[in-house]
């Protein structure tokens, strides 16, 4: 079955359950057709959410041998706000499970009345994970089928620049710190099963489903990986070593440009107090690692990789969590003596 069918065929069983955006494959499809059939010869127009020197750069490398107005001017717009508002669903339901899945028996049990019972029962939370896995997945690969067809079609390398540009403004799905936390979520799952022993095997329940094949935290010469292979052709790699002090992250945070530092190491390079937190940063303050600012405000806990990674490495975790402590006492202290200075004015 080709990929264009398959993806239709799922999209239409997925709307039937809940209402949730996808990529118009098959309407971009006919763009291109369109194209192939009607071009006329002229430069095609530049996207104009390429910056002004991609621009000029790409009119004297320019290799497209076919005018494309009606495909810069539908294609890309198109295809830009299809994938802004996949990103958008997938990061707003994998929050929602994850924060679920972490909350108390009482907010538990809250969610349980006012919901879906069989949503929200545990297996129920798994095969969420695994319903918003699949979407990713199949999204990402229509994605980059249809950047590959561009090319193909027009001879040029536009697809790549634009897979470029989306992820510098973080709307590949690929890149949500959600995926991340669902892949410490599935492998979180089967430690949790294997320290239950001898009664998961005598649990009369069904054998819980994997949400991801081949999905592992592995230590290269003490450096952590996070790898996923999603599919044959999509894997996923997350390095797990914090820039700043070079070690495991240890209560790890993912900026908005998808880089992972320690909490703490994070409120250093934003320059803020711990008391405070990242919310407060200045939107001038940068990643350390790309030099993109305003990354701090909207910075998302990974919470699932934070159990992950404590499960993993428990002396180390041990070892780090005792020199924090002493490291927050240190700044509260020094906080609250600041704001008691200020007050009495001495």
């Amino acid at each position: 079955m080709k990929f264009c069918k398959k993806y239709e065929e799922y999209m239409q069983v997925q709307k039937q359950k809940k209402n949730l955006p996808g990529v118009g494959f098959k309407k971009l499809k006919k763009v291109l057709k369109k194209c192939r059939r009607n071009h006329d010869g002229r430069p095609s127009s530049n996207m104009a959410f390429i910056d002004q020197q991609q621009q000029q750069q790409q009119h004297d490398d320019h290799n497209c041998p076919r005018g494309c107005t009606v495909c810069d001017g539908n294609f890309f717009p198109e295809l830009l706000k299809e994938m802004e508002d996949v990103v958008g669903w997938f990061n707003e339901n994998a929050q929602k499970l994850l924060e679920l899945h972490l909350a108390s028996a009482f907010t538990k049990c809250l969610t349980w009345f006012k919901g879906n019972g069989r949503k929200k029962s545990h297996l129920g939370l798994i095969q969420e994970g695994k319903d918003l896995v699949n979407y990713a997945l199949i999204n990402a690969v229509a994605i980059r089928k249809i950047l590959k067809k561009y090319d193909k079609i027009h001879e040029s390398r536009q697809g790549q620049l634009f897979k470029t540009q989306v992820q510098k403004m973080r709307i590949e799905i690929l890149q949500s710190p959600w995926l991340c936390e669902l892949m410490a979520f599935h492998i979180n799952l089967k430690e949790s099963k294997k320290e239950s022993g001898a009664a998961s095997v005598a649990s009369p329940h069904p054998p819980v489903h994997a949400l991801f094949d081949g999905c592992s935290l592995t230590f290269d010469d003490g450096k952590p990986l996070l790898s996923c292979e999603l599919s044959d052709s999509v894997k996923v790699d997350i390095d797990l070593t914090c820039s700043i002090c070079l070690d495991t992250v240890f209560d790890p945070i993912a900026l908005t440009c998808g880089h992972i530092y320690c909490y703490m190491c994070a409120c250093s390079a934003a320059s803020v107090n711990v008391i405070d937190g990242l919310k407060t940063a200045e939107l001038t303050e940068k990643c350390p690692l790309c030099r993109e600012d305003g990354v701090y405000k909207g910075a998302v806990h990974l919470d699932e990789l934070n159990i992950l990674l404590k499960r993993s490495c428990r002396e180390y975790w041990e070892e780090r969590r005792k020199t924090e402590r002493a490291e927050r006492l240190q700044q509260a202290k020094e906080y609250w003596d600041y704001q008691c200075r200020s007050f009495t004015g001495i």
